[in-house]
Protein backbone atom coordinates (compact mmCIF):
# COMPACT_ATOMS: atom_id res chain seq x y z
CA UNK A 1 0.00 0.00 0.00
CA UNK A 2 1.53 3.28 -0.75
CA UNK A 3 -0.17 6.65 0.68
CA UNK A 4 1.10 9.99 -0.50
CA UNK A 5 0.20 13.34 0.40
CA UNK A 6 1.07 16.75 0.89
CA UNK A 7 2.23 18.00 4.86
CA UNK A 8 -1.55 18.58 6.20
CA UNK A 9 -3.30 16.52 4.00
CA UNK A 10 -4.19 13.99 6.58
CA UNK A 11 -1.60 11.57 6.59
CA UNK A 12 -0.98 11.16 10.59
CA UNK A 13 -4.97 11.38 11.07
CA UNK A 14 -5.17 8.21 8.83
CA UNK A 15 -2.18 6.06 9.92
CA UNK A 16 -3.50 6.85 13.81
CA UNK A 17 -7.12 5.07 12.25
CA UNK A 18 -5.30 2.31 10.73
CA UNK A 19 -4.05 1.78 14.03
CA UNK A 20 -7.33 2.03 15.79
CA UNK A 21 -8.69 -0.62 13.53
CA UNK A 22 -5.67 -3.39 13.07
CA UNK A 23 -7.07 -6.89 13.97
CA UNK A 24 -6.09 -8.88 16.95
CA UNK A 25 -4.51 -11.26 15.40
CA UNK A 26 -1.77 -9.09 13.58
CA UNK A 27 1.47 -7.53 14.74
CA UNK A 28 2.92 -4.08 13.13
CA UNK A 29 6.18 -2.84 13.21
CA UNK A 30 6.30 1.15 12.69
CA UNK A 31 9.52 2.80 11.14
CA UNK A 32 9.06 6.12 11.96
CA UNK A 33 12.45 7.67 10.93
CA UNK A 34 13.44 5.80 7.42
CA UNK A 35 16.60 7.70 6.91
CA UNK A 36 18.62 4.05 7.08
CA UNK A 37 20.74 1.78 5.21
CA UNK A 38 18.98 -1.37 4.13
CA UNK A 39 20.92 -3.69 7.06
CA UNK A 40 19.76 -0.86 9.42
CA UNK A 41 16.29 -0.98 8.13
CA UNK A 42 16.30 -4.70 8.33
CA UNK A 43 17.37 -4.62 12.20
CA UNK A 44 15.09 -2.08 12.64
CA UNK A 45 12.11 -4.12 11.85
CA UNK A 46 13.55 -7.23 13.25
CA UNK A 47 13.83 -4.87 16.69
CA UNK A 48 10.09 -3.98 16.24
CA UNK A 49 8.54 -7.33 16.03
CA UNK A 50 11.12 -8.71 18.81
CA UNK A 51 13.44 -10.45 16.57
CA UNK A 52 16.63 -12.34 17.89
CA UNK A 53 19.41 -11.84 15.60
CA UNK A 54 23.31 -11.79 15.73
CA UNK A 55 24.18 -8.17 16.69
CA UNK A 56 27.58 -8.22 15.72
CA UNK A 57 27.64 -9.49 12.59
CA UNK A 58 24.01 -9.02 10.99
CA UNK A 59 24.34 -8.93 7.40
CA UNK A 60 21.14 -8.39 5.20
CA UNK A 61 21.32 -12.40 4.70
CA UNK A 62 20.92 -13.28 8.44
CA UNK A 63 18.42 -10.82 9.05
CA UNK A 64 16.49 -11.41 6.30
CA UNK A 65 16.80 -14.92 7.33
CA UNK A 66 15.29 -14.36 10.91
CA UNK A 67 12.48 -12.29 9.29
CA UNK A 68 11.39 -14.79 7.06
CA UNK A 69 11.47 -17.51 9.92
CA UNK A 70 9.03 -15.25 12.19
CA UNK A 71 6.59 -14.22 9.55
CA UNK A 72 6.65 -18.25 8.82
CA UNK A 73 5.93 -18.76 12.48
CA UNK A 74 3.19 -16.03 12.03
CA UNK A 75 1.73 -16.95 9.11
CA UNK A 76 1.27 -20.88 10.88
CA UNK A 77 -0.13 -19.44 13.76
CA UNK A 78 -3.01 -17.26 11.80
CA UNK A 79 -1.43 -13.68 12.27
CA UNK A 80 -0.96 -11.17 10.12
CA UNK A 81 2.37 -9.12 9.44
CA UNK A 82 2.09 -5.37 8.61
CA UNK A 83 5.23 -3.17 8.03
CA UNK A 84 4.10 0.70 8.02
CA UNK A 85 6.66 2.99 7.00
CA UNK A 86 6.28 6.69 8.05
CA UNK A 87 8.31 9.67 5.88
CA UNK A 88 8.97 7.28 2.88
CA UNK A 89 9.91 9.48 0.88
CA UNK A 90 13.30 10.04 2.54
CA UNK A 91 14.02 5.84 1.69
CA UNK A 92 17.15 5.72 -0.25
CA UNK A 93 17.18 3.59 -3.80
CA UNK A 94 19.19 0.58 -1.72
CA UNK A 95 16.64 0.19 0.69
CA UNK A 96 13.41 0.75 -1.60
CA UNK A 97 15.27 -1.91 -3.48
CA UNK A 98 15.23 -4.31 -0.38
CA UNK A 99 11.37 -3.77 0.76
CA UNK A 100 10.79 -4.84 -2.87
CA UNK A 101 12.87 -8.03 -1.73
CA UNK A 102 10.53 -8.22 0.97
CA UNK A 103 7.46 -8.81 -0.79
CA UNK A 104 9.11 -12.14 -1.90
CA UNK A 105 8.50 -13.62 1.29
CA UNK A 106 5.43 -15.30 0.86
CA UNK A 107 3.70 -18.84 1.03
CA UNK A 108 1.60 -20.83 -1.89
CA UNK A 109 -1.67 -19.15 -0.04
CA UNK A 110 -0.30 -15.30 0.32
CA UNK A 111 2.40 -13.20 0.99
CA UNK A 112 3.96 -12.86 4.64
CA UNK A 113 4.44 -9.54 4.89
CA UNK A 114 1.82 -6.78 4.12
CA UNK A 115 3.97 -3.20 3.41
CA UNK A 116 2.61 0.55 4.29
CA UNK A 117 4.65 3.12 2.93
CA UNK A 118 3.77 6.63 3.91
CA UNK A 119 5.49 9.44 2.57
CA UNK A 120 5.06 13.38 0.95
CA UNK A 121 4.82 13.63 -2.88
CA UNK A 122 8.60 13.21 -3.72
CA UNK A 123 8.28 9.32 -2.88
CA UNK A 124 5.82 9.50 -5.83
CA UNK A 125 8.67 10.74 -8.24
CA UNK A 126 11.24 8.63 -6.95
CA UNK A 127 8.93 5.28 -7.92
CA UNK A 128 8.34 6.61 -10.98
CA UNK A 129 12.05 6.24 -11.54
CA UNK A 130 12.95 3.40 -14.05
CA UNK A 131 15.11 1.10 -11.60
CA UNK A 132 12.38 0.96 -9.14
CA UNK A 133 9.95 -0.43 -11.75
CA UNK A 134 9.61 -3.85 -9.65
CA UNK A 135 8.61 -2.20 -6.88
CA UNK A 136 5.97 0.47 -8.11
CA UNK A 137 4.58 -2.64 -9.88
CA UNK A 138 3.88 -4.56 -6.60
CA UNK A 139 1.87 -1.97 -4.84
CA UNK A 140 -1.62 -2.78 -5.50
CA UNK A 141 -2.84 0.32 -3.47
CA UNK A 142 -2.21 3.63 -4.19
CA UNK A 143 -3.67 6.90 -2.46
CA UNK A 144 -2.79 10.20 -3.12
CA UNK A 145 -4.42 12.81 -0.34
CA UNK A 146 -5.46 16.16 -1.52
CA UNK A 147 -6.28 19.11 0.48
CA UNK A 148 -10.34 19.48 1.42
CA UNK A 149 -11.90 21.92 -0.98
CA UNK A 150 -14.10 24.63 0.97
CA UNK A 151 -17.20 22.88 1.49
CA UNK A 152 -15.44 19.72 3.14
CA UNK A 153 -13.26 22.31 5.27
CA UNK A 154 -16.96 23.44 6.55
CA UNK A 155 -17.72 20.03 7.49
CA UNK A 156 -14.30 19.50 9.19
CA UNK A 157 -15.40 22.79 11.12
CA UNK A 158 -18.64 21.76 11.95
CA UNK A 159 -17.40 18.49 12.94
CA UNK A 160 -14.66 19.40 15.44
CA UNK A 161 -16.57 22.22 17.24
CA UNK A 162 -19.38 19.38 17.12
CA UNK A 163 -17.04 17.57 19.14
CA UNK A 164 -16.09 20.27 21.49
CA UNK A 165 -19.65 20.61 23.04
CA UNK A 166 -20.99 23.39 19.96
CA UNK A 167 -24.37 23.14 19.55
CA UNK A 168 -24.17 24.82 16.10
CA UNK A 169 -22.17 28.35 16.74
CA UNK A 170 -20.61 30.02 15.82
CA UNK A 171 -21.22 29.77 12.09
CA UNK A 172 -19.02 30.30 9.45
CA UNK A 173 -19.53 32.85 6.49
CA UNK A 174 -19.07 30.86 3.16
CA UNK A 175 -16.27 33.77 2.46
CA UNK A 176 -14.63 32.51 5.66
CA UNK A 177 -15.07 29.22 4.82
CA UNK A 178 -13.03 29.97 1.49
CA UNK A 179 -10.12 31.86 3.60
CA UNK A 180 -9.76 29.26 5.70
CA UNK A 181 -9.75 26.80 3.25
CA UNK A 182 -6.83 29.17 1.28
CA UNK A 183 -4.80 29.27 4.57
CA UNK A 184 -4.78 25.75 4.89
CA UNK A 185 -2.76 24.95 1.96
CA UNK A 186 0.24 26.93 3.18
Amino acid sequence: ILLTGEVGTGKTTINRALLAQLPDNADLAIVLNPALSAVELLATVCDEFAIDYPGDSASLKTLTDALHQFLLENFARGRKTVLMIDEAQHLGFDVLEQIRLLTNLETDEEKLLQIILIGQPELNLKLKEDRLRQLRQRILVHYDLQPLNPAEVQLYIHHRLSLAGSNGQPQFTARAIKKIARSSLS
